[in-house]
C-alpha cells in the first residue's frame, strides 16, 4: 500500500528560511515559501496540519572542504527546535554546499528576468527545493 506524505525541504538561514515540499507520492520537489524565522514554525505547523508529513530535510551548511563551521550551529539550533516542535517527524540533513548556486541557474534557464533572480528569498526557496530533490534523487 503507497505512503501517501509529504518530505518538507528547509533552507535555514539567519533572515530567511526557504521551505519546500514533494508531491503525495514523493516525487517532485516545489517551493512552498521563504518565512522570517520567527515565523517557519507556524508554517510547518500548517503544512503539517494539511497532509501527512514523513520526514523534514534540512540542508546542512558545510563549507566548501566539507567540514562544519559557524552555520552548523545555528542549524542544528534549529534542527533542536524542530525536533521539540515535530517530535515525530524524522529530520535529515543534507549537504546543502552549492544549492543557492544551483537555485540561480535554474532561474536563469526557466527565464525569470534578472531583478526577480536578484529577489534573495526567491532563491532561498528555490534552495531549499533543490535540497529536497538531492534528497529525492539520492533515496530514490
Amino acid at each position: 500500500m503507497q505512503n501517501y506524505a509529504r518530505l518538507v525541504g528547509i533552507d535555514v538561514g539567519k533572515k530567511r528560511i526557504g521551505v519546500a515540499q514533494t508531491d503525495l507520492l514523493k516525487t517532485f520537489a516545489s517551493p512552498v515559501g521563504t518565512f522570517a524565522p520567527d515565523e517557519v514554525i507556524s508554517k510547518l505547523k500548517a503544512i503539517t496540519s494539511q497532509a501527512k508529513v514523513d520526514k523534514f530535510v534540512v540542508g546542512w551548511p558545510l563549507n566548501p572542504a566539507g567540514e562544519e563551521g559557524r552555520a552548523t550551529q545555528m542549524v542544528q539550533e534549529f534542527i533542536n527546535k524542530l525536533n521539540r516542535t515535530f517530535p515525530d517527524i524524522t529530520i535529515v540533513k543534507v549537504d546543502e554546499r552549492y544549492t543557492s548556486n544551483i537555485a540561480q541557474d535554474l532561474m536563469i534557464e526557466a527565464g525569470v528576468p534578472k531583478k526577480k533572480r536578484q529577489q534573495k528569498g526567491r532563491v532561498d526557496r528555490i534552495a531549499a527545493a533543490v535540497i529536497l530533490q538531492k534528497y529525492l534523487d539520492s533515496n530514490s
